[in-house]
């Protein structure tokens, strides 16, 4: 029934998961990489990607792959995967309008013997209980009957030349057996680290959702400890160093945990605990540590300032780096905007520099307006937020050169990328 030499493949989404994998699909299969938003497409047809995960060379290499914003150029498909966002809303509960619309999306061109996999993050059982009664409703086709689904999460890092698609194993699964055959023989067929089949699409959920889990509570840990030793007026990567001369000692740092997948995926883990009756204490506990990141990093220069006489209502501060990480333009979710509004709170003036992201996307997601290029002898303090190659360059010295008395401001490091004894305080 599932033949890979008659698949034509859609990938839904075209931004950091789903442009890699349609890329890579379409150097082997007829694929079509299908997004809602027309500038984007417009961007790929004329080999640019704006995320800066693919390069044109790259992009030009997939010769079977096509681009479109318009449902009627894919519904000739037989396999569809769904890429597309699964934020947390403002109370911190999952948000599945993005992948309701899609699956609604699907269903409206879906057909007998289609398959659908989905590769955005969600709780266990979420796929089975959310999208498939969205394809049904929309088809009148029954699941498991007249089409399938299958499950592989993404694990795409952005920003990581190293750790692309093909190089992570990619975990599969089916909602048949015959399904999980063809869903892994799929991927297998494109990643060159392997896949891992699991046993249902259940598990695949939970063994995506909880890998974020596991990283968000290993640096709630290393946070709450740099909070400590700042009480204690001890440096944090001094004592991380010291420790991690230890074998088994894990190498985690602390900092601003953001991006769409550490700062999010524990919050849909837990609505699924609760849902099932259970408090989920640590994991929330430790949610509530890294949400507090961005406040505590802007209260500490806050008092800095204070202690060096700088009168904080009439300062100029500049804040280094947007991104939720370094070397890529994506502001997804970034934990730097809580830094910004904070000090907003309290300074004359907060400005932000970051060489890596697009003016109009700060604009847009944040309502900031991004300083080009920051002028000598400008600001009162400076806060290293994103390790960018840019920044590490410039060096204490040429940071120091951005204020408007060297000696006389507060320079904190949020990624300890400078020694100890040239900022004032790193995290």
């Amino acid at each position: 029934m599932f033949d890979l030499n008659r698949i034509r493949i859609c990938v839904l989404g075209l931004g950091y998961v789903g442009l890699p994998l349609a890329v890579e699909f379409g150097r082997r299969f007829d694929t079509v990489g299908y997004d809602i938003n027309p500038t984007r497409v417009a961007e790929l047809q004329g080999g640019r990607d704006s995320t800066l995960e693919v390069e044109a060379e790259e992009l030009a290499s997939a010769t079977r792959l096509g681009f479109s914003h318009r449902l009627e150029d894919v519904a000739d498909c037989n396999v569809y995967i769904v890429t597309v966002p699964t934020p947390v809303d403002a109370h911190k509960r999952p948000d599945l309008t993005p992948l309701r619309e899609a699956s609604r999306a699907l269903g409206s061109v879906l057909k007998r013997n289609d398959i659908v996999i989905y590769e955005s993050t969600v709780y266990p059982g979420a796929t089975e209980e959310v999208c498939v009664p969205e394809l049904e409703a929309v088809s009148g086709l029954q699941f498991n009957r007249d089409f399938f689904v299958g499950y592989s999460p993404e694990r795409i890092n952005p920003g990581d030349r190293h750790n692309r698609l093909t190089r992570i194993v990619k975990v599969t699964a089916g909602s048949t057996p015959d399904v999980a055959d063809f869903v892994d023989s799929l991927y297998a067929g494109i990643i060159e680290a392997g896949t891992f089949r699991a046993g249902s699409i259940r598990v695949a959920e939970a063994a995506k959702v909880i890998e974020n889990t596991q990283r968000d509570l290993n640096i709630a840990l290393i946070n709450e400890l740099a909070i400590i030793f700042g009480k204690l007026g001890i440096d944090t990567t001094e004592v991380l160093e010291a420790a991690g001369t230890k074998w088994n000692f894990l190498p985690f740092r602390p900092g601003l945990v953001g991006g769409h997948c550490i700062g999010v995926d524990p919050y849909y883990l837990a609505h699924k605990a609760q849902a099932a009756g259970y408090f989920p204490d640590v994991i929330l506990a430790g949610r509530r540590i890294n949400d507090g990141m961005g406040q505590y990093v802007a209260e500490e220069v806050i008092r800095l300032m204070i202690k060096k006489r700088i009168q904080v209502a009439d300062a100029r501060v500049l804040v280094l780096g947007l991104a939720f990480k370094e070397n890529c333009p994506d502001i997804r979710n970034t934990k730097v905007i809580d830094v910004v509004r904070k000090l907003e709170g309290y300074c004359d003036r907060v400005d932000v520099h970051d060489p890596w992201v697009s003016p109009q996307e700060a604009r847009r997601e944040y309502g900031l307006e991004l300083l080009e290029r920051p002028e000598p002898a400008q600001f009162d303090a400076v806060i290293l937020a994103v390790a960018h190659n840019e920044f590490r360059e410039l060096g204490a010295a040429g940071i120091r050169g951005l204020c408007r008395d060297p000696e006389h401001s507060v320079l904190f490091d949020v990624k300890a990328m400078l020694p100890q004894d040239q900022v004032d305080k790193r995290l």
